[in-house]
Formats: C-alpha cells, structure tokens, sequence
C-alpha cells in the first residue's frame, strides 16, 4: 500500500516528509485533519511558523495573511483572538472551512497521542531580531511538554537556538537562493558544506535544497556523507513529480541515502521509486 511514508531500499530508509502538511498537491496546506492524519501514521510533517503581535506563532509561510487565509495584513501585527477567526484559502484562493492553525493546537494534537515515529518540522520563517522574550516563552511553554514529536529549523541559526536551545532538537538549512550558483568546483562544494556544519554544531538535521545536493554529486562531493560523518541526518528539499527528470533525482538521493525528501506528493514519489524497481 502507498501511503506516502517512507522509502526502503538496500536497508536504509528515507522517510518522505509531507511539505506544509500536504500529502497531496492538492490538499489545503497546514490542516489540522492533515496533521492529525500524519500523527496516527507516524508521518514526518513540516510546519511553518510566523510569528503573532501577542509573542506566539501561527502556521503560515508567508509575512502578510492575505494569500493564505481570509485575514489581512501582517501576521506579526494579529494576536491569538484575530487568527483564531480566520479561515484557511485553498489552492486556488477560494476561502474554505479549515481554521488557521496555531502553535497552542499543535501542542494539544500532539499531546493528544501520535505514532512514535512522528516528527514535525517546525520551519522557522522569523529572524533572530524578529524574537524577543515573549516569543521564547511562548515557544517553550508549548512545547517542552510534547517536545519529542518536534524538531525546529531554519536559516537563521541564531534565531532557531534562541527559541529550541535545550527544548527540543534543532536543525539548519544553509542554503540561499544564491547557493546552487556558487557550486562550480569541487572546492566550492566542500567549502560550502564544511561551513554549514561548522555554523550550527548542535543541529541534529541539515535540509538542503535537493538540485544542491546534486550538484555537488556531479562534482564527486557527498555532502549527505559528510553531514553523516558529522552525526547529522539530512532532508534533502522540496522534490516533486512534475519537476525536470524527477525520477532520476529521487533515485539518486536515495542512493545517497537522504534521511529524508520533502515533497507536497509523497504518495507519488513513493510510487515513482518502486516503477524505477520493476525489471
């Protein structure tokens, strides 16, 4: 049965993580139906976290509501009372029924039972100036109760420490929209990889833009080996079906035996590697 899971192949297992809790191209990002699903299957699940005016979070990507919810403005000036009466928008902006997650309800889904093997990826899109004392307290109060179904990344390392430093397991993504381009060289490469993991010592996972990672396997680096030499998992981000030679891509970081893929279809992707396994 595919169910969007996992991969397992030559004993090693990349999980396949639900990108903004979607485990359809189609489905409405960051539902709680969503994510109670992937709690009863033991999903990995990524989470984005925005900041509210009151110091606490709300799961959405963007700065502003006006995109993803019914609301208006910036997330940062709306507090609990504001977000809790808004609407999710679905793919194609149409207002729906689904109710704008907060950092509270992730707290009470997961302390409400979830499969052992659930992990959420809470991405952090704030910057450390952005936090303050309130922002901290929020987070860990929330949290440290049900902190190991949670992990907390980001690209602003100093921001992810503040918030989960002896909370809860952290991770890095250093890459920059600029990164794929400085990758010529072999060099470059393994310059760019030792600095990551000489930035963020304590971060448990490292995500890298998946066309990244194979980048530098085409320059004969193994950055996920490297990462593992240094006891870090890796998520290699955001695969999905419709990109260019997708198939090829998903095999060979599996190959390179990625900890986990970050996909908005991971129920495709599954399929996809077993068709690669057919004779």
């Amino acid at each position: 049965m595919l169910d969007g899971i996992e991969i397992l192949c030559g004993g090693h297992r990349t999980r396949l993580k639900w990108h903004r809790l979607q485990r359809r191209p189609e489905d409405i990002p960051f539902t709680p139906a969503r994510l109670r699903e992937g709690m009863a299957l033991g999903a990995s699940m990524e989470v984005d976290l925005r900041r509210r005016v009151d110091g606490g979070f709300a799961c959405l990507h963007d700065e502003t509501l006006d995109r993803e919810t019914t609301g208006q403005g910036p997330v940062a000036a709306a507090g609990f009372a504001d977000l809790r009466a808004l609407r999710m928008r679905g793919q194609d902006g149409t207002p729906t029924a689904e109710r704008l997650l907060l950092l509270e309800d992730l707290a009470e889904l997961a302390a409400a039972g979830a499969d052992p093997a659930t992990l959420v990826q809470l991405d952090l899109k704030e910057a450390d100036a952005a936090l303050d004392g309130r922002s901290v307290d929020a987070f860990q109060s929330a949290l440290a109760p049900v902190a190991g179904r949670f992990i907390l990344s980001g690209g602003d390392w100093a921001a992810v420490r503040r918030l989960g430093a002896d909370v809860l397991r952290l991770g890095f993504d250093p890459c920059d929209d600029d990164t794929l381009g400085t990758l010529v060289t072999a060099a470059d490469a393994e310059r760019f990889i030792a600095a990551a993991l000489e930035r963020a010592p304590e971060a448990a996972m490292i995500y890298l833009s998946w066309p990244i990672v194979l980048r530098a396997d085409a320059l004969g680096v193994d950055l996920i080996a490297a990462c593992h030499a240094a006891g870090k998992s890796v998520d290699a981000w955001t695969l999905n079906p419709d990109h260019p030679d997708a198939s090829a891509a998903l095999v060979r970081l599996v190959a390179l035996r990625a900890n986990q893929i970050t996909t908005d279809a991971p129920g495709v992707l599954e399929a996809m590697f077993r068709a690669t396994r057919r004779p």
